[in-house]
């Protein structure tokens, strides 16, 4: 039997045993599990195991769980999806079903929003996304590029939606809430502290406003190694107001600001792995303007506004390098002290219309989407030809549809064509590069019965040259005028199943699994070789696999887990692509006592190993981690919450393929919360 039928049969025994488990009727009040919870990304609001695409939401009762220090650790229980780069906090990257890897500037492959701002940032050694955990209630994922429909071409990987706290989570029938959280690390000797006021103003207006402050040292491997330049200190903001106004209140305006930055002197150069280039002093500041109006128009099922208007800017300033190979500035214009920055401002403008008939609903979505990003790039000598500043303008117009059709079956066509217009900055004398990238995409979901469902979907999407593959340039190769947009296309099919009273009245199991096939045409690298074009498209790429999720939820146990298969290849040398996942599998098993307020509970990852070509192997690894929460239900410190945590119980020295550097060894965390209502 060889190894995709072994990993594919494996995969297969999983949800056959969850899937044959049990046929119990419908209980009316039942446990929700993860596959149970609101989606609000794909175009109309739905429950994640009913949508035709492969969509996992991570709720604020996981990421309380997982006492993250870095916002990729919440990814851990996604299929499909994990952080990349290194444990550095500046160094993080995100990958989806082998899209995104350390060598290749695959961030415009995946659109990462908060509060619906578009959130990009690329720089050589350097993360792409900069936030602390702390800030949001949950996190969207939308795996695959049928979301480039409504959320702009390109998306060969998926979406990944950050939504931010808000101040009715905190608010339960007082007028004022004030949060506040300590916690520790041992491993980095990490400390962080929070605190959240939440207020209800008046009976249509809330406020929250949010600061933490995390600080830690160099984290150590499961040898007792430190990892270099993984120390760091961050400060991070959030200011949100929600009005509500109108006819029953049904118009709503929703400001939220966030700010994270950090400050570090003498860090590694190279956040997103090892590789000798020194050190630098480096700031980081991140923020995020995000203003969205919308207005459900009463007593007209044709109109249902949502407008957002937001500002994503992300500047990184460096200083004081000692890059260890001669005269840092002299050597390489990267090692100058330079301003580097992205500033994209959008508008994005969307109806959705309802129609219905005896035997059909109807939802109609379409929209524009309006952007213009500005790249900077400033050293003491000039502009950087390997980071080119300049423009890139997009307009995308949209229209995706939803048909119900006699409760069972659900089509889902769609259509995006996005105009792009690049202008290089000032300095460079580069034509302006002008393309139109076109992603049509078509779904359907069938409701067997109650419990049985099937899916599939088939998509297309281009994703068109940025900035920096258009006009980046050295002195032995130029830029990149006649670069092809890389071409996707995608099909999916899946089946799912949900069983409710299984064990007793009240306990539900939900299981979805996908199977999934990707050509990837005309993709763009970069070409080293002198007298030809800085970048060029040179390769094709298949990918393909298998992601199981399965949920069960009971008033005393839940059990999650998250399976995932992803392979992939060069067309051309038939090589596994150096951006593919090992196969992987993460299971979570806890207990409550809603009486004492207990919430306790094992996690393990387990991945296999994995090979990109002799000399480029990775060893498989398992990492066990431990979690009790405790929130007292009466008495004096009813309104403490204590979380404890031990990851990687056992100190197992291991390294991700996708991470760059070895992970982090075993530490003890705790945290403590303090709730005060008025």
């Amino acid at each position: 039997m060889t190894y995709t039928k072994r990993a594919l049969l494996s995969a297969t025994i999983l949800s056959s045993v969850t899937l044959l488990g049990s046929s119990a009727a419908f209980a009316q009040d039942t446990n929700a599990t993860p596959l149970g919870r609101i989606i609000l990304g794909t175009g109309t609001s739905g429950v994640a195991i009913d949508t035709p695409q492969a969509v996992t939401v991570v709720d604020q009762a996981e990421i309380d769980r997982a006492q993250a220090t870095t916002v990729g650790e919440l990814f851990e229980t996604v299929p499909g999806v994990q952080a990349i780069g290194s444990g550095r906090v500046a160094g993080e990257s995100f990958n989806i079903r082998g899209i995104g890897s350390l060598a290749a500037s695959d961030e415009s492959r995946i659109i990462i929003t908060v509060d619906g701002a578009t959130k990009f940032y690329e720089q050589y050694r350097l993360g792409s996304f900069f936030s602390d955990p702390a800030l949001y209630r949950q996190v969207e994922v939308l795996r695959g590029p049928a979301s480039s429909t409504l959320y702009g071409a390109g998306a060969l990987g998926g979406v990944i939606n950050f939504e931010t706290k808000d101040a009715s989570d905190f608010l339960n029938g007082t007028d004022t809430a004030i949060r506040t959280q300590l916690s520790y690390g041992s491993n980095a000797d990490e400390y962080a502290a929070s605190v959240i006021v939440a207020e209800q103003a008046t009976d249509n207006l809330e406020n929250l406003f949010a600061l933490n402050y995390r600080r830690a040292g160099n984290y150590s491997d499961g040898d007792g190694n430190e990892i270099a330049g993984s120390e760091f200190d961050a400060i991070s903001g959030l200011v949100k107001s929600r009005l509500t106004f109108g006819d029953d209140d049904a118009q709503a305006l929703t400001v939220s600001y966030t700010r994270w930055s950090s400050d570090a002197d003498d860090t590694e150069y190279s956040q997103t792995g090892t590789a000798g280039f020194g050190t630098i002093d480096r700031k980081i500041t991140d923020q995020t303007l995000a203003i969205r109006y919308e207005n459900a128009v009463l007593g007209n099922s044709l109109l249902d506004w949502d407008a957002v208007l937001s500002v994503s800017d992300t500047e990184v300033l460096q200083s004081d390098s000692s890059a260890p190979f001669g005269p840092a500035c002299a050597t390489a214009g990267l090692f100058c002290d330079v301003e580097y920055g992205y500033q994209t401002t959008s508008l994005k403008l969307e109806n959705t219309s309802e129609f219905s008939g005896a035997n059909y609903q109807a939802y109609v979505t379409a929209g524009v989407q309006l952007s213009q990003q500005e790249r900077v790039a400033e050293t003491v000598l000039g502009g950087l030809g390997y980071h080119p500043e300049g423009t890139d303008t997009k307009v995308g117009i949209y229209a995706q549809g939803e048909f119900i059709l006699n409760d069972r079956l659900t089509i889902v066509p769609g259509i995006r064509a996005d105009f792009i217009s690049l202008e290089s900055g000032d300095g460079l004398a580069f034509a302006d590069f002008d393309e139109v990238a076109v992603s049509p995409k078509l779904a359907a979901h069938y409701e067997i019965n109650d419990t049985y469902a099937i899916f599939g979907s088939v998509a297309r999407t281009q994703r068109a040259p940025t900035l920096d593959e258009i006009f980046s340039y050295d002195s032995n190769e130029p830029n990149s005028p006649d670069l092809l947009s890389e071409t996707a296309t995608s099909a999916e099919f899946g089946a799912s199943a949900s069983y409710y009273g299984l064990f007793g009245s009240s306990d539900a199991l939900d299981v979805k699994a996908t199977l999934f096939y990707s050509e990837i045409d005309d993709l763009i690298s970069r070409d080293n070789t002198a007298g030809t074009a800085y970048y060029d498209n040179v390769d094709a790429a298949t990918l393909y696999g298998l992601e199981v999720e399965a949920a069960y939820e009971s008033d005393r146990m839940f059990v999650r887990a998250a399976y995932s298969d992803v392979r992939g290849e060069d067309d051309a040398t038939g090589k596994t692509l150096s951006s593919i996942p090992a196969r992987n599998l993460n299971l979570t098993i806890g207990g409550r006592d809603a009486q004492r307020g207990l919430e306790y509970g094992w996690q393990g990852g387990f991945y296999d190993d994995i090979s990109y070509g002799v000399g480029n192997d990775y060893s498989g690894y398992a990492v066990h981690d431990l979690f009790v929460n405790w929130q007292p239900q009466s008495g004096a410190f009813q309104a403490f919450e204590v979380g404890l945590r031990v990851n990687n119980v056992l100190d197992t020295k291991y390294e991700n393929s996708l991470a760059g550097d070895a992970g982090e060894g075993r530490s003890y965390d705790i945290s403590l919360t303090r709730t005060f209502e008025f």
